[in-house]
């Protein structure tokens, strides 16, 4: 995959800008201060929403405004595939997708597509990224309670994602990026890809890494971490007390035949020295401890 690349430099689309979810966080992506560029919403070319040119084609915005290098989607389920991999044919390698509900095999589709062009794809079913010293906002975070600093917080749920990153905030710990990949069963990017680019990100001192039941997604990033990153990670997993069989608000939040239980996830993170905290509240503290450690 190519180098992921978020910056006050970025030049941002964002296809279903005119629909209610879209245009509302349009005008929040703004008031961040995130530089979008152009909008997508197919009829709606020639037109223009809070100051921002509106096109009928990503093609067409691209001959219009110039490079664009990040496209955040709000298309509905059943058309969202098809708007990432117009985005990908107009050369675009940093795609942002926060609906949900996308059927999988659209989205086995999309990964393929994504793999084949060296495409970064975040979600679906995510709250996006979030660079507070650059102001920032690809997606929906509320940007209010963010601060700028050195935590790296990468997610799998987006309200957790919120939670921690104000426990964070409250406690004068900085966020240097908040990243949520997605809920869903299928999604683009993983946690052992964004724990080594924040590994690699000069603002990032320690990471927080927020999992949830289902899956094996956070065995596999326990056993990364252990082999290949050097800063300090701190885990909390969500759902200690889910119950086996029964999907937990996200489609990839289930437990099956005693797999993707908290329990595991908790033992593969504890058996390779990474503290993990017991409630959000607590994350704060063994932040601290950490930044301590390593300086000392």
């Amino acid at each position: 995959m190519k180098d992921i690349n978020f910056s006050a430099k970025s030049r941002i689309l964002v296809q279903g800008m005119t629909g209610r979810m879209g245009a509302t966080h349009t005008q929040l992506m703004l008031a961040y201060g995130t530089p979008i560029v152009a909008g997508v919403t197919p009829g709606r070319g020639g037109q223009e929403f809070s100051g921002i040119p509106v096109f009928d084609l990503v093609e067409q915005a691209q001959e219009a405004v110039g490079n664009i290098d990040t496209s955040v989607i709000f298309v509905p389920a059943y058309y969202a595939v098809d708007a990432a991999l117009e985005a990908i044919e107009s050369g675009i390698r940093q795609i942002v997708i926060i609906t949900e509900g996308i059927p999988p095999l659209d989205m086995v589709r999309l990964v393929r597509k994504a793999e084949a062009t060296e495409t970064l794809v975040i979600g679906p079913n995510c709250p996006g990224v979030i660079v507070p010293h650059q102001k920032l906002l690809i997606g929906i975070h509320p940007g209010s309670i963010y601060t700028p600093g050195c935590v790296g917080l990468i997610s799998r749920s987006g309200t957790l994602t919120y939670e921690i990153a104000s426990e964070l905030s409250r406690a004068g710990l900085g966020q240097s990026i908040g990243v949520g990949i997605g809920g869903d069963t299928i999604i683009g990017s993983s946690l052992p890809q964004w724990l080594q680019t924040l590994d690699e990100d000069e603002p990032t001192e320690v990471i927080v890494l927020v999992g949830e039941i289902g899956g094996s997604t956070e065995e596999e990033a326990a056993q990364y971490i252990s082999e290949t990153i050097e800063k300090p990670v701190i885990a909390y997993i969500a759902g200690r007390s889910a119950p086996l069989g029964k999907r937990m608000g996200h489609a990839g939040a289930i437990t099956a035949g005693g797999t993707g239980t908290a329990d595991s996830k908790i033992a593969a993170f504890k058996a390779v020295g990474i503290p993990v905290a017991e409630r959000p509240s607590q994350i704060p503290e063994l932040v601290a401890k950490a930044l301590k450690k390593s300086k000392d």
